[in-house]
């Protein structure tokens, strides 16, 4: 039975959602959200080193997210061009986050990292339960349901699972197949908690 803290499920879940994956996606196995989860990501390499060289503090508060997604990134912003509000949310900035010179700001930071698929895995009698569980990170990126059997609801199971837009993966002979394909991470905008659960990630691998 494949476990989603063990070796052979990174190469299993690779090779079943290949469709979804980047070839460049690292793999880690952390409880999120008290769901343990085996989550595929992409480090923003450019973004990291900027971080890293500039000493910049975590971002974790979703008000400094917010500030941020107010301002273009790389582009000044003169500081007499915003209210008071701003002004001060703009003062607030972990050290790092942005660059303020001759009146003006300029958004450095980014997102330093995107996560493209989000496993949890579940009994196939609890398939329910792992569907709820896997919903949690709609807002966040693709995700997919392991189960460790044969489905015994098999139609309302993948009805319910393609309704959601969540992939259901099935243990065979080879190793996993993925009997519903995720739907595609597509946000409608990018949000403060969103560019969040990124930051959290970030942090807890750094």
């Amino acid at each position: 039975m494949v476990t989603l803290t063990s070796r052979a499920a990174d190469a299993s879940v690779r090779s079943a959602a290949s469709v979804v994956l980047p070839h460049d996606a690292h793999s880690v196995s952390l409880s999120v959200k008290g769901v343990q989860t085996l989550l595929f990501y992409r480090l923003d390499q450019q973004e990291h080193a900027r971080r890293r060289n500039g000493q910049a503090a975590f971002l974790a508060q979703i008000g400094a997210l917010e500030t941020l997604l107010q301002l273009p990134v790389n582009e000044p912003v003169e500081l007499d061009a915003m209210g008071r509000a701003q002004r001060a949310a703009v003062d607030r900035l972990p050290v790092g986050a942005v660059d303020t010179r001759e009146g003006s700001v300029i958004r450095r930071a980014v997102r330093p990292l995107t996560v493209d698929l989000a496993v949890v895995r579940a009994r196939s009698a609890a398939w329910r339960h792992g569907l709820a569980q896997a919903g949690q990170f709609a807002p966040f990126c693709a995700r997919a349901l392991l189960l460790d059997g044969p489905m015994t609801e098999v139609d309302e199971t993948m009805m319910q699972a393609s309704f959601y837009g969540i992939g259901i993966l099935l243990p065979d002979a080879s190793g996993l197949r993925m009997a519903v394909q995720p739907q595609p991470y597509r946000p409608q905008r990018h949000t403060a908690a969103a560019w969040c659960f990124t930051e959290e990630l970030y942090q807890r691998l750094a």
